[in-house]
């Protein structure tokens, strides 16, 4: 069992004491949920970990922390999000949307920070990036589409179809998808969509594309990141390559992504985290992202899905997974 899996477990053992959470009158407590297990969201909390860790704040040390999952379902998270707030942390962080938008339902006047989340203007957690107003802030990985749809016609260079498959129960995933649907056009693609309510959804969306597009897109949705390995299933079978928007997702088999370092947007959330527990108001603190976007190939999956990789993508890429 690794770290995260005893923290794991021990927030649930929490969760069913009540009380459980008051410590020690210098022992801040910070209590993070997330709604699905994958590697992306359990890098951004590594790294949000790790900066607290740098600022001084260690688990067991100054800082009670509690982490808890809601495996992949909403209502579990409502629930997680109720409990959190009833024990009053110092703290409240939200890994994901979904997550945010459940903290922030229940905070009350209690300081909620949320990491990975796309659109928080969308999601209807800030007023504005610059000035998210009340008691909430955090960082987002949303990035443009152009220099993902650049890097698709450069893998298919005839490609004239693109697929996506997206939680449509998810404002983060619509504005995504309305977004890529604004400029695909552009790059001389027809955008085909698919949507997947649950991650047990995910495998038969994506096999409602095949035959019907030449490469699909997978942007930043827990719902369907959480089961990547099914699109890549029917990516490897139908010859279809897949593209990402997470870098984690190559390593676990889609052919490229052009995108953020999330255990770095992690550390850049904790460092956030830090400034608020100092006593910034968190209502003032812009909403932060990374500057840089680092290209993964995977050579393994581009021959699987009859792909050739350039010597200039090759040579640009950050990571190239054999």
């Amino acid at each position: 069992m690794n770290r995260r899996d005893i923290t794991t477990l021990a927030a649930a053992l929490l969760l069913s004491l009540p009380g459980s959470l008051t410590q020690a009158a210098d022992v801040t407590e910070i209590a993070i949920t997330y709604i699905v297990d994958h590697p992306a969201i359990d890098a951004a909390q590594q790294g949000m970990i790790d900066a607290l860790a740098e600022g001084g704040y260690t688990d067991g040390d100054k800082l009670a922390l509690t982490v808890q999952s809601a495996q992949g379902s909403m209502p579990t998270q409502l629930q997680i999000a109720k409990d959190f707030a009833g024990r009053e942390p110092d703290l409240l962080v939200g890994i994901s949307t979904p997550s945010a938008q459940a903290l922030q339902s229940v905070a009350g006047d209690r300081t909620v920070l949320f990491s990975a989340v796309t659109d928080p203007v969308a999601a209807k957690l800030v007023e504005t990036l610059e000035s998210p107003g009340a008691n909430i802030t955090g960082t987002t990985d949303k990035q443009p589409f152009e220099p993902t749809l650049e890097l698709i016609r450069a893998l298919v260079p005839d490609a004239s179809t693109l697929g996506i498959i997206y939680n449509a129960g998810e404002a983060n995933s619509v504005a995504q998808a309305e977004a890529l649907a604004a400029v695909v056009g552009d790059f001389g693609f027809e955008l085909v969509e698919a949507t997947a309510a649950q991650t047990a959804m995910v495998p038969d969306a994506a096999l409602s594309l095949a035959g019907r597009v030449d490469a699909i897109l997978i942007p930043t949705d827990s719902t369907v990141v959480s089961a990547i390995e099914s699109v890549v299933n029917v990516g490897t079978k139908a010859k279809i390559p897949v593209i990402a928007s997470d870098t984690d997702s190559v390593e676990r088999g889609a052919l490229a992504a052009l995108g953020f370092d999330y255990y770095q947007l992690g550390w850049l959330t904790g460092e956030m985290a830090l400034r608020i527990l100092q006593g910034e108001d968190p209502g003032v603190i812009p909403v932060g992202a990374l500057d840089t976007q680092d290209l993964y190939l995977n050579a393994n999956a581009a021959e699987a899905m009859g792909v050739t990789l350039s010597e200039d993508l090759l040579t640009s890429a950050t990571k190239v997974i054999q």
